[in-house]
């Protein structure tokens, strides 16, 4: 438990919480500049749409946890390999046919 007096953090979500700014910007420069070259949209439009993807998937990863972790008491680190998983494929759709289109 992560406790910073207003707030008590559980391990697997203060994790989360503090692995998100350096994977969201190394995603959107790998996605730009490696993944998808050939998208014609300007980069502010790209990293606007980038975000709400990556907000699904936060969303996708805050859940799963909460579910698997707390809710089936699952260990932690397969529970996020699992969630994973299924949020790559989301996200990999996502890019392909919304953000980098």
């Amino acid at each position: 438990m992560l406790h910073l007096g207003f707030v008590t953090l559980s391990s697997h979500i203060a994790a989360l919480v503090f692995t998100f700014p350096v994977s969201f910007m190394t995603g959107f420069l790998l996605q730009k500049y490696v993944t998808f070259t050939a998208s014609d949209l300007r980069g502010k439009t790209q990293l606007l749409r980038y975000g709400v993807v990556v907000a699904v998937n936060l969303g996708i990863n805050y859940i799963g946890l909460k579910l698997l972790v707390d809710g089936f008491g699952w260990f932690p680190t397969p529970s996020k390999m699992i969630i994973t998983l299924f949020a790559t494929l989301v996200s990999y759709i996502s890019q392909k046919k919304f953000t980098f289109r």
